[in-house]
C-alpha cells in the first residue's frame, strides 16, 4: 500500500488528463456525472509534507485552495481516534465559492474512505445520500486501492451514464459489475415508509443490491448509547441549540451528528453541522471564541482538547469507547454501536455493511440495555480525560418515555432485528415531531384568506401575520395533547421554539408555499372569468395592463412551479390572445413583435 500511495497515483495524472480531453468531447461534459457527484478526491499522508491531495477527477474540476486544505485534514482520522485499520466516515464543510452546480444546497457532503496505508478516497456530492456513498464506496474503494487510476476513470465513466436522480424515481445504477437499485426520495414519500422492496430488475443480471433508503441511518445503533437521553436530545435538536458531540473514532462522530439531525424529520433541519470537525478547519476560531454565543450547529469531534477549548458550549455530549458493562466477551469487545480501534468489520470490503445485532445477554446490564452515558453538569467538565455523559444544565420540557424504552429493552432482550428496533425508535420521534407540528400546521393555515374571496379583476387578499400569543391560546383546543400521551411544559417548549432556527425555516416554507398557492388561486380566478365581458368598457391601457400580468404571471408559474394545472395555463395564453387581438394593429404590433 506504502508503495502504491507514493507513485502509482503520481503516474496517472498524464492519463487522466488525455483521457478527459477525449471524453469530454459532448456539448455538456459529464452532465450525468455531475447530477450525483461533484468529484473524487484521492489524499495522502506523507510523513515529511503532510497531507496533500494527490488526484482529482474528473480533472478539470477546481477546488478553491480553502476546500483542497479542509479535505486533506478532514480525510483522516484524528491522531486522538487511535483508529486501526480501514474506516469510513463523512463530514462536510461550507463552498468557498467559484465552483457552481444545478444543487442548491451551500455545502458539501463527504464520504471517505481511509485505509492504513494512509490513503483516502472521497467522494464529493451536494446530495446528502450518505447510504447511497457508503454502500458506493465499499464497492469502489477495494478496485481503486488495487488498480489505481485506470479504475477511478472507469468508474467515473460508469457513474456518468447513471439516470438522473429525479425524486420519486427507483433507479438501477450499475457499478463495478454491481447493479445499486435505489429510492430517490420526494415531499410526496411517507415519513415512515423507509423501505424499499425489490422491483423492476426480473431480467437483471447480476442481481441488483437494493438499498433501503439512500439517505437514512440505523438509528438505533447511533443512539443505543444515548437511548435515555434521545427525548432530551431531540428538544435540543429542535430548539436549534449548539452541540458537541466528543467521540472515539469519526465513524461514531459523523453517524451521531447525522442521526441527530434525521431525529427532526419530517421538520426540516435548518441549523449547520458537522459530522466531523478538526482544530485545523479554517473556522475553528469561530467555534471556539468566547467573545459570543456559540453558533447553532451540530459539531463532531474526537479530539478531546476540544473539550477544554469549547468548555464554554452549552451543551457536551461525550461518548466513550463502545465497551459494555456485565460479561467480557466477543460481542462487548467490539461493541454494537460505533467504530473503535478494535473493530473488525469495517473493513474496506464491507464498508457500507452495520454491525451485527448485540447479543442479548452479552455486554448488556442486567435488562439488556448497552451503558448509557450519563446527564452531568457542564462544571464537571474539568480535564481531558472527562467521562462519557451529556454535559448540559438544560432541563427537558417534556417527561421521558418509559414506555419506548421498556419495549426497546424487551427488543433487545428477545433478540428482534436491528431493522425492527430502529423502526420502534424513528416511528417514536416521528409521532413526537408531527404532534408538535401539527397544531403550527393547523394555526398556519388559518391564516390563509378564503378562496372565495380571492376574485379576478382585483389584488389578492394578503396571507395574515402569525401572532405567537394567539398561537399559544389555540393550543388549549387543537394542542399536541390531542395526539401524543408525553405529558409536560408544552407552551415552553413552543416558546423557546419561536426564538429557533427551525422556527425561522418552517415558517418561511409555508409562508412561501401558501403565496404560491394564492398566485395559483388568483391566476385560476382570472382564467375563468369572462374576458370579453371585462373589456368592453376598459382602456386600452387597462388591457396592456391585463396582458402584461398575464404574462408575468405565466412566467412565474413555471419558474416557481406553482401548484397550477396545465389547463389553467392554457387559458391563460387563450385570455392573452383574446385581449391582444381587441387592441389596435399598431399596439398588437407592439405586444406580438414578428
Amino acid at each position: 500500500m506504502d508503495a502504491l500511495s507514493r507513485a502509482e497515483p503520481r503516474r496517472a495524472r498524464g492519463r487522466l488528463g488525455a483521457q478527459s480531453a477525449e471524453a469530454r468531447a459532448p456539448a455538456v461534459p459529464w452532465a450525468r456525472f455531475s447530477a450525483w457527484l461533484e468529484c473524487v478526491c484521492v489524499v495522502t499522508f506523507d510523513l515529511e509534507l503532510g497531507q496533500a491531495l494527490e488526484l482529482v477527477y474528473p480533472s478539470d474540476f477546481r477546488l478553491t485552495d480553502k476546500e483542497k486544505s479542509s479535505i486533506c485534514y478532514l480525510s483522516f482520522p484524528d491522531s486522538h481516534s487511535g483508529c486501526l485499520g480501514d474506516t469510513q466516515f463523512s463530514f462536510r464543510i461550507r463552498q468557498c465559492g467559484g465552483q457552481r452546480s444545478p444543487w442548491p444546497a451551500d455545502d458539501r457532503h463527504y464520504d471517505s474512505g481511509a485505509p492504513v496505508s494512509l490513503q483516502s478516497l472521497v467522494l464529493v456530492s451536494r446530495l446528502p445520500f450518505v447510504r447511497l456513498f457508503q454502500a458506493l464506496l465499499s464497492l469502489i474503494a477495494p478496485e481503486y486501492f488495487d488498480k489505481l487510476a485506470p479504475c477511478l476513470e472507469a468508474v467515473c465513466s460508469e457513474i456518468d451514464q447513471w439516470p438522473a436522480p429525479v425524486p420519486g424515481r427507483t433507479l438501477n445504477l450499475p457499478v463495478v459489475g454491481v447493479v445499486l437499485q435505489v429510492h430517490i426520495p420526494s415531499r410526496a414519500d411517507k415519513p415512515e415508509s423507509t423501505s424499499l422492496k425489490q422491483r423492476g430488475h426480473e431480467n437483471l443480471l447480476p442481481a441488483p443490491l437494493v438499498l433501503s433508503s439512500v439517505h437514512e441511518l440505523d438509528l438505533f445503533r447511533c443512539f443505543q448509547p444515548v437511548l435515555a437521553h434521545v427525548q432530551t436530545l431531540w428538544e435540543l435538536m429542535l430548539l436549534g441549540e449548539p452541540l458537541l458531540v466528543l467521540a472515539p473514532s469519526p465513524t461514531v462522530s459523523s453517524e451521531m451528528v447525522l442521526a441527530l439531525t434525521r431525529c427532526l424529520q419530517p421538520l426540516k433541519f435548518c441549523c449547520d453541522y458537522r459530522p466531523y470537525f478538526t482544530i485545523h478547519d479554517s473556522e475553528f476560531k469561530e467555534f471556539a471564541t468566547r467573545t459570543q454565543a456559540p453558533p447553532n450547529v451540530v459539531l463532531g469531534v474526537t479530539n478531546p482538547f476540544l473539550i477544554k477549548t469549547l468548555q464554554h458550549w452549552p451543551h457536551i455530549l461525550r461518548i466513550g469507547e463502545p465497551k459494555m458493562s456485565g460479561e467480557a466477551g466477543p460481542a462487548s469487545a467490539q461493541g454494537s454501536w460505533g467504530d473503535g480501534p478494535r473493530h473488525s468489520e469495517a473493513t474496506l470490503g464491507g464498508l457500507g455493511s452495520e454491525p451485527a445485532a448485540q447479543t442479548p445477554g452479552r455486554g448488556c446490564l442486567a435488562g439488556g440495555l448497552p451503558k448509557q452515558v450519563k446527564l452531568k453538569k457542564p462544571s464537571r467538565l474539568k480535564t481531558l480525560d472527562t467521562k462519557p455523559g451529556l454535559y448540559t444544565t438544560y432541563t427537558a420540557h417534556l417527561h421521558r418515555d418509559k414506555a419506548l424504552l421498556t419495549r426497546l429493552l424487551r427488543g433487545l432482550r428477545r433478540g428482534r432485528p436491528a431493522d425492527t428496533l430502529t423502526t420502534l425508535l424513528r416511528g417514536h420521534l416521528l409521532e413526537l415531531t408531527q404532534s408538535f407540528v401539527i397544531p403550527l400546521e393547523h394555526y398556519m393555515a388559518g391564516l390563509m384568506p378564503l378562496q372565495k374571496s380571492v376574485a379576478p379583476w382585483k389584488t389578492p387578499p394578503q396571507i395574515r401575520p402569525f401572532h405567537q400569543d394567539d398561537f399559544l391560546r389555540s393550543l388549549e383546543c387543537t394542542g399536541p395533547q390531542l395526539t401524543c400521551v408525553l405529558k409536560g411544559d408544552w407552551l415552553g417548549l413552543y416558546r423557546r421554539f419561536f426564538k429557533s432556527p427551525h422556527f425561522d425555516g418552517w415558517y418561511r416554507q409555508r409562508r412561501r408555499e401558501m403565496a404560491h398557492k394564492l398566485e395559483a388561486l388568483h391566476l385560476e380566478a382570472i382564467c375563468e372569468a369572462d374576458i370579453e365581458t371585462w373589456m368592453k368598457d376598459k382602456s386600452e391601457v387597462e388591457v396592456v395592463d391585463l396582458v402584461l400580468k398575464l404574462r408575468e404571471k405565466l412566467v412565474r408559474a413555471q419558474s416557481h412551479q406553482l401548484p397550477v394545472k396545465e389547463e389553467t395555463l392554457q387559458r391563460a395564453r387563450l385570455h392573452i390572445e383574446t385581449a391582444i387581438g381587441s387592441l389596435p394593429k399598431d399596439l398588437q404590433a407592439v405586444l406580438c413583435p414578428p
